[in-house]
C-alpha cells in the first residue's frame, strides 16, 4: 500500500486518530494524536509508504459513537491481516454486541478454541482499529478489565458509554 489518510478527531475520552487506505477502510486507531503510536499499531511490512492529513471516512461514526449510537462504528470497513486465528478473532469481535462483555475465556470459545485463552489475549493485544473493532468488549475471567492499549480509563469509558453495568467494571 502506497498512501493512507489520517485524521486526529477530539473525543470526550481525548484525541482520536484514524488511519485510512484509500478505499476508506480503517487501519489503525486509537486515543492518541501521535501519528508514529498509530503507524507502530500495525506490523511494518502492513504500513503505508505516505501518510497525509485529511478527513477520513470513519469521523462520522466516531461522532455518532460519542453521541450514543454506538453500533455505527461496527459498520466501519477495517482493513487487518493476520493468521486465520487472528483473522476469525477479529471477526469475532465484531460481533460482540454493545452493552455486552465476554471474557478471554469466552472469547476464546467463540474463536472456536477454548483452550486458547492467552491466543485469545493476544488477538485483543494486536487489534489495531480500536472501537471499530471493539477488543474492548473483552475483560479478565474474573470481570476486572484486564489490559488494553489506551488506557484502563479509555476502556471504562468505553464500556460505559455502551451501557455495561459498572459492576462489570472492577
Amino acid at each position: 500500500m502506497t498512501d493512507a489518510t489520517i485524521q486526529t478527531l477530539d473525543t470526550p475520552d481525548g484525541p482520536f486518530t484514524v488511519l485510512e487506505d484509500p478505499e476508506g477502510r480503517v487501519l489503525a486507531s486509537g486515543w492518541t494524536d501521535s501519528v508514529e503510536r498509530i503507524l507502530g499499531r500495525l506490523a511494518e511490512r502492513n504500513r503505508p509508504e505516505r501518510v497525509v492529513d485529511g478527513r477520513v471516512a470513519s469521523a462520522e461514526a466516531v461522532d455518532a459513537f460519542y453521541a450514543g449510537e454506538v453500533e455505527h462504528a461496527m459498520q466501519v470497513p477495517v482493513r487487518q491481516s493476520g493468521t486465520e486465528l487472528f483473522t476469525e478473532g477479529w471477526r469475532q469481535l465484531r460481533l460482540i454486541p454493545a452493552g455486552v462483555v465476554l471474557t478471554y475465556r469466552e472469547f476464546a470459545a467463540a474463536v472456536g478454541r477454548p483452550d486458547a485463552v492467552r491466543a485469545a489475549a493476544s488477538v485483543c493485544a494486536r487489534n489495531a482499529p480500536a472501537l471499530f473493532v471493539p477488543c474492548h468488549r473483552v475483560l479478565r475471567s474474573d470481570g476486572t478489565l484486564g489490559g488494553f492499549a489506551w488506557g484502563l480509563d479509555v476502556k471504562r469509558s468505553l464500556l460505559e458509554r455502551e451501557s455495561v453495568g459498572t459492576t462489570a467494571l472492577v
